[in-house]
């Protein structure tokens, strides 16, 4: 189990390393598409590629940093009822969810996704739009982001499964790991407030 935890962290810490940087895709297509907008203003030129870069970008963001998203737990939950149930129950429900759901969709999309990955860079298609892209570049997005989805996955049933072995921390506990600028924004907030309570203390009375 401890061989597993450290397979589970070294995922942790891939995921995390992806979602800090793919933040930068987001940016580039916000940059792409200002910038189409002003020329196509001022010099009333334009192009398909420009539209087509943006959401390749966007394809890239949101399914590369898919299993970004769940080691931090942001992916769309229904927690009326599960909110309710006790810890192990629900442990039992994302043990099930990762082994039984999550790995054989991810699975499934890497055996038909690779096959039309190949057969698009090995025939060079292109956009059927004017001025349009290749293709391949924005289908590698599929395979590279449902694997890291589906290691994301087991990263978090060992989670569970090593806590209900009383061998890990709880899973479903407050995440901690914050980025360098969050933890300063948290202590300055925290020298804010102790500031303030000092500000507004009463004064000691005069003798």
């Amino acid at each position: 189990m401890q061989g597993l935890l450290k397979l589970s962290r070294a995922i942790d810490w891939l995921n995390a390393q992806v979602g800090k940087y793919v933040i930068w895709l987001i940016f580039a297509a916000t940059v792409v598409s200002a910038l189409n907008a002003v020329i196509r203003k001022v010099f009333n030129i334009s192009s398909n590629g420009f539209l087509e870069v943006q959401w390749y970008l966007f394809a890239w963001s949101f399914l590369v940093a898919a299993g970004f998203t769940l080691l931090h737990r942001e992916h769309v939950r229904i927690d009326v009822l599960n909110s309710r149930l006790p810890v192990k129950a629900r442990l039992w429900i994302d043990i099930i969810g990762f082994a039984l759901f999550l790995t054989p969709l991810c699975l499934v999309v890497l055996y038909l996704g690779v096959p039309l990955l190949v057969e698009k860079f090995q025939s060079g298609e292109m956009s059927g739009n004017p001025g349009g892209l290749i293709r391949w570049p924005v289908w590698l997005a599929l395979p590279i982001g449902f694997t890291l989805l589906m290691l994301q996955g087991w990263s978090e049933l060992i989670k569970r499964v090593a806590f209900l072995r009383g061998e890990g921390p709880d899973p479903l506990g407050r995440l901690t790991d914050k980025s360098a600028e969050e933890e300063l924004a948290e202590a300055l907030r925290r020298e804010a407030a102790a500031k303030a309570a000092a500000e507004s203390a009463p004064a000691p009375a005069a003798r």
